[in-house]
């Protein structure tokens, strides 16, 4: 494939230097003139462990050259990866300057062009400025709309500085995001020497992954030192800690937790927060991360509760008390604690929880409930179908199955379901559904 790369930082260049490597025909374009002589010249323009062998042996045999001249490029090549630099501006939002440029360079470039192009994304960006900017300036300076002849993907890196050739043939996977045409395959086959799953996704999902991965390894490089910085001062040992932690590949190092839905409660997690929390504040240790965890999950409750009562409905009903699926207890459930709010502001509330029942409580968890919600019993239905009738909105706290799957299925056109478990599809019902986390509908929780 004939491929052009604008930008040869970091990303750029070694992108560039692997794919002549896999026997790709590489133009690199860069406004920096000593990095081009540098790559023409079979050196690497910074320091990257294994990059000047590749660059050297692309360069002799004719698979990678560098230039100034941008269109040059284009006629050259049937394929831009465009890799320029987004860094930050002080307010912290990402300076755009050289993407525009460099977008509207290649789309003046195909101003005349009759075959078909396609231009690849990799900087990181969100997805309303690729969408709403980006391709309407391509699409702008090139003269033409995306379609047969231009077409637009966005290919997230996950390169990291001084592992980035084994990253780069070691992928975990490569995303590209595009809008439903033919380039997606196309752009999958750059990648046709690295063994990692391809996912192809919507371009809106793709740019997001990218940031979420960041700042997730950002989230757990600051745990890990919280966790290191309390277990020094109690004379443990935080890498023996996090070791074991981290063998733990069904719960911990999983995707266990990390989806998106309703707030977390029962017996466990609050408490045991709480705990390190409070030793943290007798030693003196700032923990910001791990201290900021339980306001986090109360700001989420107080979302979630704020959104139903933007609907404008009185009648509602929570299908789901418990603080998790398949128990009985209602020690600390966020979902108690939304019915109590939702009460607070005069809501008509019903609630339908099969695993909550006069016979069937006793001991702690009824001593609980005397104590924090006796009014539970007046509000409890006999089943979901009552509650569904009863209710102008039903909120799922819990996946339906079953007998209660066929209930919602009947709601009416004038009931709302508030979907936290992503358990029902909208063509399911008549209702209309609202699945938290979900671009179906725009659900502003703030």
């Amino acid at each position: 494939m004939r491929i052009s790369v604008f930008g040869l930082g970091y990303v750029g260049c070694v992108s560039a230097a692997c794919l002549a490597n896999d026997g790709h025909t590489v133009i690199g374009v860069d406004v920096d003139s000593r990095k081009v002589a540098s790559i023409n010249e079979g050196r690497a323009p910074f320091a990257e462990p294994g990059l000047e062998p590749i660059l050297n042996e692309a360069r002799s045999r004719g698979s990678l050259k560098a230039t100034v001249d941008e269109f040059e490029a284009i006629a050259g090549s049937d394929l831009a990866l465009v890799c320029v630099g987004t860094p930050s501006a002080r307010t912290g939002e990402i300076l755009l300057d050289a993407l525009r440029t460099v977008l509207f360079t290649i789309g003046m470039a195909l101003r005349d062009r009759e075959t078909p192009f396609v231009v690849v994304l990799r900087s990181t960006v969100f997805s309303h400025v690729v969408e709403g900017e980006m391709i309407p300036l391509l699409e702008r300076a090139a003269g033409k709309k995306l379609g047969n002849l231009l077409q637009f993907c966005y290919n997230p890196e996950f390169l990291r500085e001084g592992t980035a050739i084994r990253d780069f043939y070691e992928a975990p996977m490569v995303v590209v995001g595009h809008n439903g045409s033919w380039a997606a395959e196309l752009v999958a086959e750059l990648y046709s020497k690295v063994d990692a799953p391809i996912i192809y996704t919507d371009i809106g999902t793709a740019s997001m992954v990218k940031y979420v991965c960041n700042v997730f390894h950002a989230l757990k490089v600051s745990f890990a030192n919280e966790i290191g910085l309390l277990s020094e001062s109690m004379h443990v040992d935080g890498r023996k800690v996090m070791e074991i932690v981290c063998m733990d590949t069904k719960l911990n190092i999983s995707p266990m937790y990390l989806k998106p839905g309703f707030a977390f409660g029962g017996s466990c997690l609050p408490k045991d927060l709480r705990a390190m929390m409070a030793e943290s504040r007798l030693r003196g240790l700032p923990l910001p991360v791990i201290q900021g965890i339980l306001p986090s999950n109360q700001g989420h409750l107080k979302s979630c509760a704020d959104s139903i009562l933007r609907l404008g409905e009185r009648s509602i009903g929570l299908f789901g008390l418990t603080f998790k699926e398949d128990t009985d207890d209602l020690r600390e459930s966020p979902a108690v604690e939304l019915a109590e709010t939702l009460i607070g502001k005069g809501m008509d509330l019903k609630i339908y929880e099969p695993n909550i029942s006069h016979d069937s409580i006793h001991g702690t968890n009824l001593a609980y409930i005397e104590r924090t919600i006796p009014h539970i019993w007046k509000l409890l239905t006999k089943s979901l179908e009552e509650m569904a009738r009863k209710s102008k909105v039903i909120v799922l706290l819990k996946k339906v199955n079953g007998t209660d799957r066929l209930i919602i299925q009947g709601l009416r056109e004038d009931q709302v379901v508030i979907d936290y478990v992503n358990t029902i599809a909208p063509a399911e019902t008549a209702a209309r559904i609202i699945t938290f986390a979900s671009p179906t509908e725009k659900l502003v929780l703030q």
